[in-house]
């Protein structure tokens, strides 16, 4: 389930975010400010930001500019500044897009649809599929050869990251970034012991793996 979160210091506009989001489908929390907003992707990484830039405490240009030291997540501005300076200053600190208030709901969900292509989210490989090994990664199932393997709620975050970005190499720190938050991004021993958890899980010969490349020093990768 596609996870969003909503930025907004109006209870009315969060709440109608809400509603409309959930009824397509869409998991969903909101923040009033820029610090909660932040204390929640330090949590979970949401798959998309809808992000208002008059916030009571931190701006939105600034959290904005906190994501962008170790995240690539879509952010889409919503906000009643409707001066080119204010647009182009949101995007050139890395906003996906940029809808003014008052807004149309639908413009707005198919703007939130649009950046989630854009970053790959809808057209991640949610079944993956090597040899015997499958993994249908939204429903957190896996298995090998037609058994069942557990893999912890850590280990599935893990995959979802690299499976999105299947092929592509995922560099550790944002890797950590994603799985355990910013205040881990130097702790690569995390990754070297649960990417060895995996492979055993999963790999044929986790001495040899095949699926959960290792680039040294670098980063990880998802082939299949």
């Amino acid at each position: 389930m596609t996870f969003v979160l909503a930025v907004d210091d109006d209870p009315a506009i969060l709440r109608t975010l809400s509603i409309n989001l959930r009824a397509r489908g869409y998991d969903v929390e909101t923040a009033g400010d820029g610090r909660s907003a932040l204390q929640i992707i330090d949590e979970r990484m949401p798959d998309v930001v809808i992000l208002d830039l008059g916030l009571p405490d931190l701006d939105g240009v600034a959290v904005l500019k906190r994501l962008r030291v170790y995240t690539q997540v879509p952010v889409v501005v919503l906000s009643a500044r409707h001066e080119s300076d204010d647009k182009v200053e949101a995007l050139d600190e890395g906003a996906d897009d940029y809808v003014t208030k008052p807004f149309d709901m639908e413009e707005l969900l198919a703007r939130v649809r649009a950046a989630i292509r854009r970053s790959g989210g809808d057209d991640a490989p949610w079944v993956v599929e090597s040899g015997d090994v499958r993994l249908d990664v939204r429903e957190r199932q896996a298995t090998r050869a037609g058994a069942d393997v557990r893999l912890t709620p850590t280990e599935w975050h893990i995959v979802e990251v690299l499976a999105r970005r299947e092929g592509r190499l995922v560099r550790q720190g944002e890797l950590l970034h994603e799985v355990w938050g910013p205040a881990y991004d130097r702790e690569t021993n995390y990754l070297r012991v649960y990417l060895a958890q995996i492979r055993r899980k999963l790999e044929q010969d986790p001495s040899r793996p095949t699926m959960f490349i290792t680039d040294p020093g670098i980063g990880y990768r998802l082939v299949v």
